[in-house]
């Protein structure tokens, strides 16, 4: 199971040492226009739009035409749902475009949360810039499943024991691969991670900036390194927090993120049994061995929860590994398993449905749930079929705290392994020629984006600093340490990197 990297919505659900900075010669990164768009042909057209920004709320909303299909441009168009959060500053230092993760996240939605509770001291000084990426909220937006099917999907065993299991999880994965070509029909080819660098670039033109501005979060950070490769002439600003490694595969991927939530779990286990009332406590031991206890009943008999649907097995799944994106949710899940120890389900229900977007009885705020699948089952090469997948599940679960979790990693690929198409280009090391520094944000203890991910990028982009969260949780800025915002608003600002090896506690 790739996990979708939501850093929006785990503070949503949430309830300082001195930085000392470099200076950089930014002079010498700038160029003009015309070198920065040295575009003729058939994208000349879609370089030179200007947008038509209208109020929408507190925010700025516009379309961005890009070609629907890059090697055609004449196949015609797509319009790319943009926000903005304009600065109060008489004269701008430019726009940050933001991306809160995904695939699947919207960055409209995002905008207005980022300028005010993320990065304030910056927005003061930018246009902070939001975007629904192809495929995704209201940039034609990809329908895999319908609410029905999605919802079956999110209740779908996915630590299966047994043969009829396993056919299960296989045949209703493989529907929703030929769902998108069923309900988005050639749309479903074009929503590649490629593509939305190539809408971010003509973005960047369309906004009248030489160089693209850029704070990426998880799979945020996957579009920035692939943009620093593609346009390195016209990297601006770039911050990479909660990094992905490009050079991973899917299972790699899964395996990586496995061991990261494992290793959360571990520590929310930890502050749980020094608590009163935790179940399994007051030893950390005791809680995994009553947590895997839980799991175990659940998936022989759902709790109760005062709904139509019980509380089964991976609900609660989903509701542990949505708890781990921030230790101030770790409360509301201690919460919700005292609620479980006594025989009640919806709390950790409640959690699940926070997690998939759930408004309603097959009702979904938003089309995460089918554009997350539909963009990274192409991204990636094919990941392993059945017999694959319980291979991986055995190995990764064998000295798990959390089996079921290392389980339930291995079999959610099981949509990719049938998927109907696949990017060209294989998994490797990012390159990139760019002379702009890029700083890279790595957190100690993140679950969803292990910090041997930022190490590896920061690794595979020369000019890039590594700064360090010594903390829990998924992504750092704007998520409490004042020693990290400090650092990214400086950059921002001023163009000063953090010293090599900063660490923040």
């Amino acid at each position: 199971m790739r996990l979708p990297d939501i850093p929006a919505l785990r503070r949503a659900c949430a309830a300082s040492t001195a930085v000392v900075m470099l200076a950089l010669p930014w002079a010498a990164q700038q160029a003009s226009a015309a070198e920065a768009d040295p575009v003729d042909g058939p994208l000349a057209p879609y370089y030179a739009q200007v947008l038509a920004w209208q109020p929408c709320g507190g925010l700025q909303c516009a379309d961005l035409t890009v070609p629907r299909d890059y090697a055609n441009p004449a196949a015609g168009d797509l319009a790319i749902a943009v926000s903005r959060a304009r600065s109060k500053a008489s004269t701008p230092l430019g726009s940050i475009v933001i991306n809160p993760g995904g695939p699947g996240g919207s960055g409209t939605d995002f905008t207005e949360y980022a300028a005010t509770g993320i990065m304030p001291s910056v927005a003061s000084r930018y246009d902070i810039v939001g975007f629904d990426p192809r495929g995704v909220g209201r940039s034609a937006p990809i329908t895999c499943m319908t609410g029905k099917q999605t919802t079956a999907w999110l209740l779908t065993d996915t630590t299966p024991d047994t043969s009829a299991e396993q056919e299960t999880l296989m045949r209703r994965a493989a529907a929703i691969g030929n769902g998108c070509l069923a309900m988005s029909g050639d749309l479903a080819r074009q929503v590649s991670s490629e593509a939305t660098v190539r809408d971010m670039d003509i973005l960047r033109a369309a906004l009248g900036s030489d160089r693209l501005d850029y704070l990426g979060f998880s799979y945020g950070t996957y579009l920035g390194a692939k943009y620093a490769q593609q346009f390195p002439d016209r990297v601006g600003r770039f911050v990479l927090d909660g990094a992905v490694d490009p050079s991973l595969d899917a299972m790699q991927v899964s395996q990586g993120q496995s061991t990261g939530f494992q290793r959360a779990f571990m520590r929310f286990a930890a502050d749980c049994a020094q608590q009163p009332g935790c179940p399994g406590g007051p030893t950390t031991a005791g809680v995994i061995r009553w947590v895997n206890d839980l799991l175990a009943r659940l998936d022989r008999s759902p709790l109760p929860t005062g709904r139509r649907t019980p509380l089964n097995q991976a609900q609660a799944l989903t509701a542990i590994f949505f708890s781990m994106y921030s230790p101030e949710s770790w409360p509301s899940l201690r919460s919700a398993l005292q609620d479980a120890r006594k025989g009640q389900g919806e709390a950790l229900q409640y959690l699940a449905d926070l997690a998939s977007d759930k408004i309603g009885p097959d009702r979904y705020a938003s089309n995460q749930n089918s554009a997350f699948y539909a963009i990274s089952c192409w991204d990636f090469p094919a990941s392993p079929g059945i017999d694959g997948l319980r291979s991986a599940a055995t190995a990764w679960s064998a000295k798990a705290p959390v089996p079921e979790l290392a389980k339930s990693m291995s079999w959610g690929n099981a949509p990719c392994s049938t998927w109907f198409g696949h990017s060209p280009d294989a998994p490797g090391p990012v390159s990139s020629t760019t002379t702009a520094p890029i700083l890279v944000v790595g957190t100690r203890y993140d679950p969803a984006t292990p910090y041997a991910w930022a190490a590896s990028l920061h690794r595979q982009l020369p000019t890039s600093a590594l700064l360090t969260y010594e903390g829990d949780g998924h992504t750092a800025y704007g998520a409490g340490s004042a020693c990290i915002d400090r650092a990214i608003d400086a950059y921002f600002l001023s163009g000063s990197m953090p010293p090599p090896g900063k660490t923040c506690t």
